[in-house]
């Protein structure tokens, strides 16, 4: 084996590594959607309320991610990714112990401000381990952990849930992070991203327009997702009865035609460029969710519209990371905890979206929304080709310092 092939062989191995852990936070994501109606049962609560511990969740991680850039700056990668770990694992442990919504909302806070350490710093870990020509399948790997989690995690959580209990899955990723912390810790002996640098300077991406306009297009893409996604029990109803197997059987088949679109998305975004990648990628959820309201009652036609609109949702997210690593390499670290508030305030903004929407004019209005969301994605970010910045990152730094 050469030293080519050797070092490469390791460079995937880290990634699967990294994929593992965005994995099990893509789960306790995800798997809640699935669970919302009997988790709502357990804890005496609507499902409207319990929704709504998405929302404080992902506002903690949208205020925490480029808080911790900021105030940690001298804690290496590896660190930061186990604690991540560690706080995530004790954040499933409380929810799944929770008796009321109060403490359920606690423990997904605590699992929140792990993932706000764990997802940022292994995607921008990611952009680093391979060459800049194999970038956009680095953050393709790492962003199969996502995929996996909506393809695998969140219908076997819904799955298992269903016979044995919700808190059940939430004991096992309780678990599974704490293992996890482990080979974080041990595999990846980077340096600090960057202890020199000011506050002003971690702001520095923002100060470009191209930057601002693509994040302001996370937001809308993942509360478009979210809007749906997150609501699916109560989309997916006339054509599922309320049949939890339906229902995680409708999520498998979304999932698993998520790992297509990603693993599509990679390849086409190094080959392609993120303009054209993103842009019909976008394009095909909006016409799937379009398609999803006169489709609730056909679970067939739910099950072949599902399986597109995953294939499509998931080959998103690549190349808008991949637009934004390319805007500022240097500063790839900040620019993705960026990325990760953008991600997050877009999941947090979705379930009051979806009851809004929910009450106006019933579920059926729910996929509606979520295509408005995705047309106002694709118009701001094409928007972010037509700016220039009016100065460099670099330029930015120095002259606020």
């Amino acid at each position: 084996m050469t030293t080519i092939e050797q070092s490469y062989r390791e460079t995937i191995g880290r990634l699967i590594v990294l994929a593992g852990a965005t994995f099990l936070v893509g789960t306790n994501a995800f798997v809640i959607a699935g669970l919302l109606p009997r988790i709502a049962g357990s804890l005496h609560a609507t499902e409207g309320a319990v929704s709504y511990t998405v929302t404080a969740y992902a506002l903690v991680v949208a205020l925490a991610a480029p808080a911790i850039a900021v105030l940690l700056p001298r804690t290496r990668p590896r660190v930061l990714m186990a604690a991540g770990a560690l706080l995530f694992a004790a954040g499933a442990a409380i929810t799944a112990l929770a008796t009321g919504v109060e403490w359920f909302t606690v423990g997904r806070v605590v699992a929140a401000f792990g993932g706000a350490a764990l997802v940022p710093t292994a995607t921008a870990v990611a952009a680093q381990l391979g060459p800049a020509e194999r970038r956009g399948r680095s953050l393709a790997i790492v962003g199969a952990g996502f995929t996996l989690a909506t393809a695998l995690g969140a219908p076997l959580g819904t799955a298992l849930g269903s016979v044995v209990g919700w808190r059940t899955p939430l004991w096992i990723l309780a678990a599974c992070g704490l293992v996890w912390a482990a080979p974080l810790l041990a595999l990846f002996r980077l340096p600090a991203r960057g202890g020199s640098a000011t506050l002003r300077e971690r702001f520095a991406p923002l100060a470009d327009a191209r930057v601002v306009l693509t994040l302001g297009a996370v937001v809308l893409t993942v509360a478009a997702f979210n809007i749906v996604y997150i609501f699916s029990a109560a989309v997916s109803a006339p054509a599922t009865d309320g049949s939890g197997a339906q229902l995680a059987t409708l999520l498998l088949v979304y999932g698993a035609a998520g790992v297509v679109g990603n693993a599509i998305a990679g390849g086409l975004t190094d080959r392609l460029g993120s303009r054209a990648a993103a842009v019909s990628a976008l394009a095909v959820q909006l016409v799937c969710l379009v398609a999803i309201a006169p489709l609730e009652s056909s679970y067939i036609g739910l099950l072949v519209a599902f399986a597109a609109w995953g294939a499509a949702a998931f080959a998103i997210t690549i190349p808008i990371q991949h637009r934004l690593v390319s805007l500022a390499p240097e500063s790839a670290g900040f620019t993705m905890s960026w990325f990760s508030t953008a991600m997050y305030l877009g999941i947090a903004i979705a379930p009051p979206l979806g009851n809004v929407a929910d009450a106006v004019g019933g579920a059926v209005l729910i996929p509606i929304a979520g295509a408005v969301a995705t047309a106002a994605a694709v118009l701001m970010f094409l928007s972010g080709y037509r700016r220039r910045p009016a100065r460099t990152l670099a330029d930015a730094g120095q002259q606020t310092a």
